[in-house]
């Protein structure tokens, strides 16, 4: 055999597994549906599910959690009841996963009632067992996307009591326009039932903890929330914060974020208290 021929016929090789590999990753992209029906981790177990009468929503699967560690805990799942006439405001909070990358964290808001109760949303990715997430693998439908409704002593208090690792700041929201805060959970809601119905997949540009809530934020406020890297990259976000007067300063931005973490607070937490009061206190 010539030359020619073996290099045509090399060619003709790769070709063949160039047009697999493609097949492959379009069967992938194309062919593979989200879906709510897998076997996840028991912390994205449950779908919670909202019920609309009048003024009053009704929330399935809330989670309440007793977290000893991020690997050994109570599960406990509640249905609560809330009247959205008494939203009186939103908190927000940035975990930074590692001090040493400040371009990466993970957002979450919390409604506080008129009879004290809080209440808190995390928008994540639904991991099923055995699968960890990767920012990468986040980028080819790998994982679904969740709002998880928690109490804060779960959702924030894994944060702050279980990652050794992480900052975690609480700021709260500045809310321009009465009844907002209302209509932030109620969009919220909204979304909620509507990922239940049809589940999304989760994707690291597009789709994430920040992009969602920039699309409530713009939904109630428009326009409120330019396009920025921030909501690409939600570690950079406090300067976009201030910017467009999200959150409330204490002093200047540095000063307001050196106020706002909250870890210390959460350890020194008795588990008896309020968990909320205590990392506002």
């Amino acid at each position: 055999m010539d030359a020619l021929a073996v290099l045509t016929t090399a060619l003709s090789a790769l070709a063949v597994l160039a047009f697999i590999l493609l097949l492959a990753v379009w069967l992938r992209v194309h062919k593979l549906r989200p879906s709510n029906d897998r076997s996840w981790v028991n912390d994205n177990q449950h779908n919670a599910t909202i019920e609309f009468d009048g003024d009053t929503v009704r929330i399935r699967n809330v989670r309440d959690f007793n977290w000893r560690t991020t690997k050994d805990f109570d599960e406990r799942w509640v249905d609560e009841e809330y009247d959205l006439n008494e939203v009186e405001s939103i908190w927000l909070t940035l975990e930074y996963f590692d001090p040493r990358h400040r371009q990466m964290a993970h957002t979450i808001l919390s409604w506080g009632f008129a009879d004290g109760r809080r209440l808190a949303c995390s928008i994540e990715v639904r991991r099923e067992k055995g699968e960890r997430y990767h920012p990468v693998r986040g980028l080819f439908r790998e994982y679904e996307l969740i709002y998880v409704w928690a109490t804060e002593r779960d959702v924030i208090g894994v944060r702050t009591r279980c990652r050794k690792h992480s900052i975690t700041h609480l700021f709260k929201a500045v809310v321009l326009g009465e009844g907002n805060e209302r209509r932030m959970l109620e969009s919220y809601l909204r979304r909620t039932n509507d990922l239940v119905a049809s589940p999304e997949w989760y994707n690291t540009l597009t789709n994430t903890c920040t992009t969602n809530i920039v699309h409530h934020v713009n939904e109630v406020y428009p326009g409120r929330v330019p396009r920025a890297v921030a909501i690409l990259m939600p570690g950079l976000s406090p300067k976009l914060l201030e910017r467009a007067n999200l959150i409330e300063m204490s002093g200047t931005l540095e000063e307001t974020l050196a106020a706002s973490v909250i870890d210390a607070k959460a350890d020194a937490w008795d588990g008896e208290a309020d968990f909320g009061d205590a990392i506002r206190a």
